[in-house]
């Protein structure tokens, strides 16, 4: 959190002294904020990973986008074409992710996607409850929550 806010700090930094109020301007800013943290790493402890974060957070905004598209068209297909090829059931997922933002960034990206929804965690926090609209092949649908779920921590950890 310290390099997020020190990188926006740099960028407002950055506006102020260059006058360039504009999209660009904030952008040029960040860019160089982030050369700057970047630089500065591994000598404040404070911002000690924070470089090695954007290409993952970059990564993960691309893999995301590409996997929403494709359920995008798989749910469209099923819906458009006569026959419907869902075979909707519920399985209970075993979590990684520990703490409440973890549990939460991977239970939203879940049901963001669509032909998937969070439905409920067990009380011990281990178990995420997922109901799915396409559960033909249960090992290949947890070995895709589990990829997700390995990109969203890398990008929170």
């Amino acid at each position: 959190m310290t390099g997020l806010l020190s990188n926006l700090l740099l960028a407002v930094a950055w506006i102020a002294l260059s006058g360039d109020f504009s999209m660009g301007g904030m952008l040029t800013g960040l860019a160089f904020g982030y050369l700057v943290i970047w630089l500065l790493q591994n000598h404040i402890p404070g911002l000690r990973g924070y470089g090695s974060r954007l290409p993952r957070i970059v990564s993960f905004v691309f893999y995301f986008l590409r996997e929403l598209f494709m359920a995008n068209f798989k749910v469209a297909f099923d819906v458009i074409t006569p026959p419907w090829h869902m075979k909707p059931g519920v399985i209970a997922f075993e979590l990684e992710a520990k703490t409440d933002l973890e549990i939460a960034f991977v239970a939203n990206l879940i049901s963001l996607t669509p032909g998937t929804l969070s439905l409920d965690i067990s009380d011990d926090r281990r178990v995420l409850f997922i109901h799915a609209m396409f559960l033909d092949d249960e090992q290949a649908l947890r070995g895709d929550m589990r990829e997700m779920e390995r990109r969203a921590l890398a990008v929170l950890r």
